[in-house]
């Protein structure tokens, strides 16, 4: 990642729980229907980049670069909101997307088909 330090407002960076590669994941939720659209990376300076401009921008783990998504597909991720969990290790942003949120096309990334687990019924849940 970039060695030059980032402009994130410091009291911002410390409320972040960074893994050993100074990541935090971004969980990306569709604003208007609620849809898990993908997961996504960021370190200081990609959530910096994200406040401050409104589109959704990560770092890519694979190519190690930032990117905005939708910048070359037109399939942008306008911020909607932005939260922190409560142990400080993954955002929530909730977006419009525009187009598909998948690099594969798709609506979603989470569109693999359902694992095979098993669903209690609400009488076989403890009390």
């Amino acid at each position: 990642m970039t060695a030059s330090p980032s402009a994130l407002a410091p009291e911002i960076a410390a409320r972040l729980k960074k893994d050993p590669a100074g990541l935090v994941t971004a969980v990306v939720q569709d604003a208007g229907d609620d849809r898990v659209l993908m997961v996504g990376w960021m370190d200081e300076e990609a959530l910096h980049r994200t406040l401050t401009t409104g589109l959704a921008t990560y770092w890519s783990r694979s190519r190690q670069e930032y990117w905005v998504k939708g910048e070359t597909s037109g399939h942008l991720q306008y911020v909607r909101s932005l939260a922190l969990d409560c142990d400080g290790d993954t955002l929530l942003l909730r977006v419009d997307q525009l187009g598909p949120a998948c690099h594969r096309g798709t609506p979603t990334c989470f569109d693999g088909g359902d694992l095979p687990a098993r669903v209690l019924d609400p009488s076989e849940r403890p009390a």
